[in-house]
């Protein structure tokens, strides 16, 4: 299966929620897409809402089956909660915290500035999206990149600021100090669904 590069909006309407950002769409549409949207549906099934859920995650942070089952038997081996490992993992991706960090509008621009290598980690090129960063790993953008006008564009934008998260916009590098606790991840995700799915 390839990566889903269709309508973000389609999607985002799919699961009633703006899942890639404020959607201009999803409050004229408030309801899923297709000929019969607006119809009431009939009552889903455990299996499905923790399918749905699971969807969700995968569209949020960009991941095709495969890493995102593979991911997820990594957080169940760490200790701690297995759900609450796996968002850390996805947050500690280094596309995810390019985006995070204000250098890409959205986590497919991120991932695009880290294969066509803009990016680096401590001094060294890293073009791998899903490569997970460590607490004190430094994340620049790459000096030859800086006077791109993609990236001087989203530095300009305001953003939010994330606590585990240290940015130097001027310098366009940023620290990630640790992994975020739950709490702080701004996500609407219920990750309880996603450990029963893959459970059973």
């Amino acid at each position: 299966m390839a990566r889903y590069r269709g309508p973000k909006q389609k999607i985002a309407r799919r699961f009633g929620e703006p899942i890639f950002g404020p959607s201009k769409a999803l409050e004229r549409k408030p309801y899923p897409p297709g000929q019969h949207g607006r119809t009431r549906r009939a009552k889903e099934s455990e299996y499905a809402i923790q399918l749905k859920e699971k969807q969700k995650v995968k569209y949020i942070y960009g991941l095709l089956e495969r890493q995102f089952r593979n991911l997820f038997e990594k957080a169940s081996r760490k200790k701690g909660i297995t759900g609450e490992n796996l968002l850390k993992m996805l947050e500690a991706r280094l596309d995810n915290t390019v985006y995070r960090m204000g250098f890409a509008r959205t986590r497919r621009q991120a991932r695009q500035l880290v294969v066509h290598r803009h990016i680096m980690v401590n001094g060294q090129i890293v073009n791998i999206p899903s490569y997970q960063l460590r607490p004190g790993d430094v994340v620049a953008v790459r000096p030859k990149s800086r006077q791109l006008t993609v990236i001087q564009e989203n530095i300009k934008r305001l953003r939010r600021n994330f606590p585990w998260l240290e940015v130097d916009r001027k310098e366009m590098q940023g620290k990630f100090l640790d992994y975020p606790n739950r709490e702080d991840i701004p996500e609407n995700i219920r990750e309880h669904l996603i450990v029963e799915l893959y459970s059973k």
